[in-house]
């Protein structure tokens, strides 16, 4: 899924409610733990602070870690490249986001 795709509801509630351990999300995106650590060290991931010591993050780090990956193998990409373009996709999106509120056709 693209940044600007929009979501269906039940991927929406999943985002909004669900928490993820550091074990859930390799899991999911089939990769070891380190390699979320990796994403956590270039800031691609965000986890939730926590005084427990164990990481959690909110249901919206597995399509951003998700898409990480992807585009890590397709394009490859070292992390610091993923971390920009994610940014980037980021900033494209709330950019039309605004056009569209604005009724700036696309």
């Amino acid at each position: 899924m693209s940044v600007g795709q929009s979501t269906t509801p039940n991927n929406e509630i999943f985002e909004h409610y669900a928490l993820l351990t550091i074990h859930d999300l390799s899991r999911m995106c089939t990769v070891e733990p380190q390699h979320i650590v990796a994403l956590v060290e270039e800031g691609i991931l965000q986890p939730l602070p926590d005084a427990a010591g164990e990481w959690q993050f909110a249901g919206e780090n597995l399509r951003r870690a998700r898409l990480a990956l992807r585009l890590q193998r397709d394009l490859e990409i070292n992390l610091a490249g993923v971390a920009l373009a994610l940014e980037l996709l980021e900033e494209i999106h709330q950019l039309r986001r605004a056009m569209r509120r604005a009724g700036v056709p696309p």
